[in-house]
């Protein structure tokens, strides 16, 4: 029977509704996970499980040396964080617990409490688990990294969720997640092959997140060096000067957005929380320092283009020849909490801001100080959005491998198929 055939349905006596079944590709069958290749499995998940089970709820000893102790909050992007775990000894470790909270090395681990279904894979590393962390072990029908990516994919994740029990924190019941239905090759050779594809493209990504990370030490060094003075650029060696924040620039008030706020302005509307709408006007058209009013009070940003500031987000106005991408950076350094003027909601005034006083250069050192920061931030930025684009190849490359849309190994179904 052709598979885009029409299913008859009688809906009432001499009548009939005519409903398009879901056009399943040659070569693929449709199951409860979705249409699948023809040689792949669709079982629920403890077909493939040895173990699963959940880590320890007894408190254990806490040392600074020893076997680490991973909770929920110990996992994420994929792997677990040992800088965070705490440690517990080597004695509590063999002594106080059971097998089922001493995961072993390629045993997956889940978290199931509070922040859920963020995965990750045992190393070499020996750790133990508490009652946040589900631990699940394949047997020989599954590879461990494929399943952990499958469970990451959108489809699982969002089971896992809507499953969760719990009034006020979520829970993740591990009774509940082994009969998921799920999907996968039958030859554990293919698997082993998409797990590895996408694990090479984890490696690109932590290599990303160190660089950024890198980066971003250096920048907060170099800021550190010649915002305070402490290290000068070539060609400059007038003294600083010690100056009130206001004899370099004047902190003005926002205005309301309803007053200008258009459907396709040509100027942004900005709040403390970011880019809120767009105005057809321009309350101030030159470079200029924000700073939260109320609210985000610590989280200064510099805006070079024409903008619409709200009443809540200052705007500055540079005095004279003042750099105003240097006094952002200024900006940066400041402890902005500990000039917080309210018991509830954190607030600034201008006098406020404008009598801290700054250590400052003359004009013309403040443009080339800025411009050596700004080099930086712009390959911060370059990385950033590598790391962005990279994370979108991951995510597509996961919805095309682990539903066999794209397949990585010939095998003898593929063949046939011509897939």
């Amino acid at each position: 029977m052709n598979r885009e055939a029409m299913e008859i349905r009688e809906v009432s006596p001499g009548y009939a509704l005519k409903a398009a079944k879901p056009a399943v590709p040659e070569g693929y069958k449709q199951t409860k996970v979705g249409a699948i290749p023809e040689d792949w499995e669709c079982e629920k998940l403890e077909a493939f499980l040895s173990f699963i089970s959940y880590g320890f709820t007894n408190p254990m000893p806490t040392v600074e040396s020893g076997i680490y102790m991973v909770t929920a909050a110990d996992i994420g992007d994929g792997r677990i964080q040992l800088d965070t775990a705490r440690m517990t000894s080597l004695q509590a470790y063999k002594n106080l617990l059971t097998d089922k909270s001493r995961p072993r090395k390629n045993d997956i681990l889940l978290t199931k409490d509070g922040t859920l279904g963020r995965l990750a894979v045992v190393g070499e590393e020996t750790i133990c688990i508490n009652q946040s962390v589900a631990v699940i072990r394949t047997n020989r029908k599954a590879d461990p990294l494929f399943i952990k990516f499958l469970l990451e994919g959108n489809s699982y994740q969002k089971r896992m969720i809507e499953d969760a029990g719990g009034s006020t924190i979520k829970h993740i019941y591990i009774t509940i997640v082994d009969k998921m239905p799920i999907g996968l090759p039958s030859d554990v050779s293919e698997q082993r092959a998409i797990a590895t594809a996408l694990s090479d493209v984890d490696a690109l990504l932590e290599e990303l997140d160190r660089l950024i990370a890198k980066k971003r030490d250096i920048k907060q060094a170099t800021m550190q060096q010649l915002l305070t003075g402490q290290t000068r650029l070539p060609g400059f060696e007038q003294e600083w000067e010690t100056k009130r924040i206001g004899e370099l620039l004047t902190i003005c008030h926002g205005r309301n957005q309803h007053e200008v706020e258009v459907k396709d302005g040509q100027f942004p509307i900005l709040a403390t929380s970011g880019v809120i709408g767009t105005s057809k006007h321009a309350l101030y058209n030159r470079p200029s320092v924000l700073i939260g009013r109320k609210g985000t009070i610590n989280k200064p940003r510099y805006m070079a283009t024409p903008f619409w500031s709200v009443d809540t987000l200052f705007y500055s106005v540079i005095e004279e020849d003042n750099d105003a991408k240097y006094l952002y950076y200024q900006f940066l350094m400041i402890d902005w909490l500990q000039y917080n003027e309210a018991s509830g909601v954190p607030s600034l005034s201008a006098r406020t801001i404008e009598n801290i006083e700054i250590n400052c250069p003359q004009p013309l050192e403040q443009r080339a100080i800025s411009s050596v920061l700004s080099d930086l931030d712009t390959e911060i930025q370059f990385l950033e959005q590598s790391r962005t684009k990279t994370a979108a190849i991951k995510q597509a490359m996961m919805q095309d491998l682990l539903t066999g849309r794209i397949r990585l190994i010939e095998t003898e179904a593929v063949a046939e198929a011509g897939v």
